[in-house]
């Protein structure tokens, strides 16, 4: 790539930060533009809702770099300017302040905003989503030892955000409306193990249960459930999935649908405009479908992926989803689309046990509790060995390397 061109990178979250970071890796020498509405640096996600919450780390933990490494590989940050407009066909960005960025690529990691709970109350002080650093800090402000924590949601946040609430000493409810927890992501006997750790360590599970309002005033005091029942509450924290940040694309023309669409080079159907990140609705050639992602990975090497394809490479982004979640002594990985599978094969041990996924005879996911060495080898099977048989899998005196072959 010409020394003269420009690449913009919309968005300085986490996916942003590590796409700039690999551009010049791939000895991209031109100038490099990375603008956001963020008022931080990149930084990555995974601590807030854990060592964040639970241990009293901050910004500076979950940087991924420090300001003097951005100087010193000429990144031009523009933080809390945020990209209004884009305009493909002239190549240009327009940020919220009215400065126009001209561009030789462009690339969207616009990330994802909470989804907010729309009922009576939820704006609410002491009412708390969890998606940026400010959001962790403030939200941990309100963990005091013997306070009464509601949280409303039991997905993969929801679940971080109440083992460590009770690390801290706080009363915790999870309130979920689907019949288990994890429900768009694991297999119910996985729910049902993770349920129990979270009972066994004083959480207050209720499955099937609709939140109707909250009340209180100027904070929230109560959250009222659809059978009448009330819960008392010095603080609420909502964790009922993102929404793709995709306005930007949409108004210019960009084809979306659930996400900024691109194929599996990270390519949306502008001229020389990728996108990478949770925003993406991608296309994974190892699993044949197109799958929209909301993980440390997919944010992480899904930008540096893009930002490769933009220096020049030709390697499409084909990786074996994956993403994992630490509560109280609880490590859970999972991997692949097992949510289609129609067999499960288990595998246990003294330490844990794997759920390994299968539709139509082929390996296509993997759920590990506390085997993440065991994980490891399951993603590589996933991805050259599908075919790999049930009765090989089940048998825990074949170690799972043996079976990549």
């Amino acid at each position: 790539m010409a020394a003269d061109e420009t690449f913009v990178v919309v968005g300085a979250g986490h996916a942003g930060g590590r796409a700039v970071e690999a551009m010049r890796g791939a000895g991209f020498d031109g100038r490099i533009v990375l603008a956001g509405a963020e008022s931080h640096l990149p930084y990555e996600r995974p601590p807030l809702s854990k060592e964040v919450l639970a241990k009293d780390k901050d910004l500076a933990y979950c940087l991924t770099n420090s300001e003097d490494w951005y100087a010193d590989n000429r990144i031009e940050v523009m933080l809390g300017d945020p990209v209004r407009a884009l305009d493909p066909g002239r190549r240009r960005v327009v940020l919220d302040s009215g400065r126009e960025v001209a561009y030789s690529r462009l690339l969207l990691a616009t990330g994802a905003r909470v989804r907010r709970l729309g009922l009576p109350g939820d704006d609410l002080a002491g009412v708390h989503y969890l998606r940026a650093i400010d959001d962790a800090l403030a939200l941990r402000a309100d963990l005091r030892e013997g306070a009464r924590i509601v949280v409303v949601g039991g997905g993969f946040i929801g679940l971080e955000v109440a083992a460590s609430a009770r690390l801290r000493g706080c009363r915790v409810t999870v309130l979920e409306s689907m019949p288990a927890l994890l429900g768009r992501v694991a297999a119910p006997g996985i729910a049902e193990h993770v349920e129990g750790v979270h009972r066994r360590n004083g959480v207050d599970v209720r499955t099937g249960v609709t939140v109707t309002a909250l009340e209180g005033g100027p904070r929230v005091e109560r959250v009222v459930l659809a059978n009448g029942e009330v819960l008392a509450a010095d603080a609420v924290v909502v964790g009922i999935g993102v929404v793709p940040n995709v306005e930007l694309a949409a108004a210019a023309g960009i084809e979306t649908d659930n996400g900024v669409l691109v194929d599996e080079f990270c390519r949306a159907s502008a001229p020389d405009v990728y996108a990478a990140g949770d925003v993406t609705n991608h296309y994974n050639p190892l699993l044949g479908k197109r799958m929209r992602l909301e993980s440390w990975q997919n944010a992480q090497n899904q930008a540096i992926a893009a930002a490769k394809v933009m220096c020049g490479a030709e390697a499409p982004f084909a990786e074996v989803p994956w993403l994992w979640s630490d509560q109280f002594d609880l490590n859970l990985q999972i991997a692949g689309a097992g949510m289609e599978a129609d067999e499960t094969v288990s595998r246990e041990n003294a330490d844990g046990f794997i759920v390994f996924q299968r539709a139509g005879g082929r390996l296509i996911g993997a759920i590990a509790v506390n085997r993440p060495r065991d994980m490891r080898a399951a993603r590589t099977l996933i991805a050259k060995r599908p075919d790999v048989p049930a009765a090989d899998l089940a048998d825990p005196s074949i170690p799972l390397r043996k079976l990549i072959g």
